[in-house]
């Protein structure tokens, strides 16, 4: 009897090791430090930018290890040590002002050879590569305020729309206000409104005479649901600005009724990470009221009916109609840049099909008159109260322009004013992304340096060689020649899982590691099964050859049961897991897949050339 595999299965064993070992080798270049440097605009760097970084950085004694241009035309710099990494950033900051983009990397070093087939690096996680963890508590009380704006500019256009005749609606804190100089005025809307808002506004008659009033609440279920959106809204939103910031593989997920998490590996200037993300901006379109005086109403306090202050940049007071002409909602894209009437900075935005609908129409209706930009900002800060942490809220709104309507505009403008070309592109970042739906804070903040997150990498790689070294010692003493094969499939399992993260980007994070080392000891395992079968056979006297086939067919089915439940495991860990668990059972489930491959088909290929072709064949070394 002889064991033998057919050719085809050995050229695939060959094919799938040599290819993961290809995609693993990324692994073994190092990331650099880096700073990269472009234009606000373009992204690109010209020649005299860059003769003049070199020039300053060379005054200063920092000396990029490598100048690379990349292929949107901006410049890496990469450093040898994250120290010269800080200094030249600095130095380029001071240097360039905001004519310039200069953020802080780590830029793979992996070969181009190894690029041109896609090969990258494993991701890694905040624990290992080091980065900022925010809890952020979202203010939820504020979506009350947020849904009355809206149902109150909503409730004036239908009510115009349906001519029903009313004085005015007035917003609270929490609910509405439609007064009447009539009560039959008040009675001929009340069954419209009910219809109209069904289980979302509750109404109440109260008042008579020319005191006639409709208050309105808004509905427990419809409070409760706009809650849930507003927390989904928020998260959706930070992962679109993390996603502007570059960041790989970032966690933001859901704790608890009101809490989100943002972990984001390898952020290293965590003041911009926390700008962008904390913040709360939109915009909001008003015409300028062409009856009162705004000093005068800035000087007593009170805006005329139907109007309301606002103060430009410079403290100039204006005043503007109540009813928003459009809100910040409609936007779908939004960039920086210079206007070309006033060489300042700007902001060039792009509505979607109904905002320029609605904007187109209301421009037109208004050519001729002068339009404001409001510009709404939101901050959150945890402050002290009687020992207690209290979360307050903010609201800033200033007209950052006023211009004239010439002629109707439509889904494509653009609006200036702004500060610094910094500030436009933050601006329009936020508007790219979307508008928060609720105020946030930022409760728990922990950085992680790269250094302890290379103490991690160090420790973790440090478990795994010392666990392979005792079990490859362990083997060759116990099973010595059939030890050996079962060494060297558990370092193809290593490789291939580690090829494997590669291949899929996902993120290695500690507990990532503590699955690599479980499933050295499970891929061990398969092979000590099917050792101690093909001992008991020989004992059973049958021939070394009889032996190792019936020692693989009839362990299988052991391993196989064992490894699929484990590998159930796993997918429940996934599935209900978050973050370092998922982690962990993605890290667990490659593991085991690989280590069914190598502990069954590798071993077995490589007794097969070792022993299988021995016609006479009377001991086997096990």
């Amino acid at each position: 009897m002889r064991n033998s595999y057919p050719a085809w299965l050995y050229a695939l064993i060959i094919v799938v090791v040599l290819g993961m070992g290809l995609y693993a080798a990324p692994n073994l270049f190092p990331e650099d430090p880096s700073v990269q440097v472009g234009d606000p605009m373009t992204g690109e760097v010209d020649q005299n930018i860059r003769d003049l970084m070199d020039t300053i950085l060379s005054a200063q004694g920092v000396t990029p290890k490598q100048v690379e241009e990349q292929e949107d035309g901006q410049v890496l710099l990469r450093f040898e040590t994250s120290d010269d990494q800080a200094r030249a950033a600095d130095i380029l900051r001071n240097a360039l002002d905001d004519t310039h983009t200069v953020a802080l990397n780590l830029a793979p070093a992996t070969p181009n050879w190894l690029r041109a087939i896609n090969g990258q690096p494993m991701a890694l996680g905040l624990d290992l590569r080091g980065g900022v963890h925010f809890l952020m508590e979202v203010d939820l009380e504020a979506v009350v305020g947020t849904a009355m704006e809206r149902y109150s500019n909503e409730l004036r256009r239908l009510l115009r729309e349906e001519r029903y005749t009313f004085d005015s609606v007035e917003r609270g804190p929490d609910y509405l206000e439609v007064r009447f100089t009539a009560e039959a005025d008040r009675n001929a809307v009340e069954g419209w409104l009910n219809r109209q808002y069904r289980g979302e506004l509750a109404w109440e008659a109260r008042g008579s005479g020319e005191d006639s009033r409709l208050v309105a609440v808004l509905e427990d279920e419809h409070l409760t649901e706009l809650r849930r959106q507003a927390l989904q809204q928020n998260i959706s939103t930070l992962r679109s600005r993390v996603d502007e910031l570059g960041v790989a593989e970032p966690i933001i997920a859901q704790q608890g009724e009101h809490r989100i998490v943002v972990q984001l590996p390898g952020v290293q200037d965590t003041a911009r990470a926390k700008e962008v993300i904390g913040a709360t901006a939109t915009l909001e379109f008003r015409m300028v009221s062409e009856s009162g005086d705004a000093f005068e109403a800035d000087a007593s306090g009170r805006a005329p009916s139907g109007t309301r202050l606002y103060h430009e940049r410079d403290g100039t007071p204006v005043l503007l109609q109540r009813q928003v002409m459009l809100t910040g909602d409609y936007i779908t894209d939004a960039s920086s840049g210079i206007a070309q009437d006033t060489g300042g900075p700007a902001v060039f935005i792009n509505l979607d099909g109904q905002g320029a609908r609605i904007f187109s129409r209301v421009t037109a209706d208004n050519v001729g008159r002068l339009m404001a930009t409001v510009f709404i900002e939101t901050t959150t800060e945890t402050v002290e109260e009687d020992g207690e942490p209290v979360m307050r809220t903010s609201r800033s709104e200033e007209v950052i322009n006023v211009a004239r309507i010439n002629e109707p505009l439509g889904r494509r403008f653009q609006i200036s004013g702004l500060d610094s070309t910094r500030e436009a592109r933050n601006l329009a970042l936020l508007l790219r992304a979307g508008a928060l739906a609720a105020p946030m804070s930022i409760v728990e903040e922990r950085t992680v340096g790269p250094s302890l997150g290379q103490e991690n990498i160090d420790r973790g790689m440090q478990s795994v060689v010392i666990g392979f070294i005792l079990v490859m010692i362990f083997m060759i003493l116990y099973y010595r020649v059939f030890g050996v094969v079962a060494n060297v499939a558990l370092a193809l399992n290593l490789i291939i899982i580690v090829a494997v993260l590669s291949m899929l980007q996902a993120t290695l994070t500690l507990p990532g590691i503590a699955g690599i080392v479980l499933t050295v000891g499970m891929a061990v395992d398969a092979n000590v099964l099917i050792f101690e079968r093909i001992r008991e056979e020989i004992r059973n006297g049958l021939s070394p050859q009889a032996a190792i086939s019936s020692g693989y067919d009839r362990a299988f089915t052991t391993i196989a049961d064992a490894n699929i439940t484990t590998l159930i495991a796993a997918l429940v860990l996934f599935l209900f897991g978050t973050g370092p668990i998922k982690g962990f059972a993605i890290t667990l489930s490659i593991g085991i897949i690989a280590s069914m491959f190598t502990a069954i088909i590798v071993t077995r290929a490589i007794i097969n050339l070792t022993y299988g072709r021995q016609r006479r064949l009377t001991r086997l070394a096990i």
